[in-house]
């Protein structure tokens, strides 16, 4: 029987149990995949990418030896998103303004005029 995808999709954050293989996602029950803000609606630095990626390392450790199911991405994707917004307000991340759609998801943005 062929491992059956479950998947956790939030506004800025993917979750399967899959790896990437050419470009394609392969059902994996005991991996997961990570797909930060897939709609480019950030400008991200390497640091606050490692930031996330360290988030979801965490929270893998943190859910170990619980169920694989969809609850369980649902929180783990839930938190990286709390992390994300945390970013934002920190100002160690800013909203793409060639984004394709800027609906600030996640707040409007911070000026010098509105601190």
């Amino acid at each position: 029987m062929a491992d059956t995808l479950l998947k956790s999709t939030t506004r800025h954050i993917r979750i399967f149990t899959a790896v990437v293989d050419n470009g394609d996602l392969i059902p994996a029950s005991d991996q997961l995949t990570l797909d930060i803000d897939p709609d480019n609606e950030f400008l991200w630095n390497e640091e606050s990418v490692e930031k996330v990626r360290e988030g979801f390392r965490q929270q893998v450790a943190a859910h170990a030896g619980a169920d694989l199911n969809d609850y369980t991405l649902r929180r783990i994707g839930s938190e990286l998103e709390g992390l994300i917004r945390t970013l934002l307000q920190a100002g160690e991340l800013s909203y793409n303004p060639g984004a394709r759609v800027l609906n600030y998801s996640m707040g409007l943005p911070r000026s010098s005029e509105n601190l």
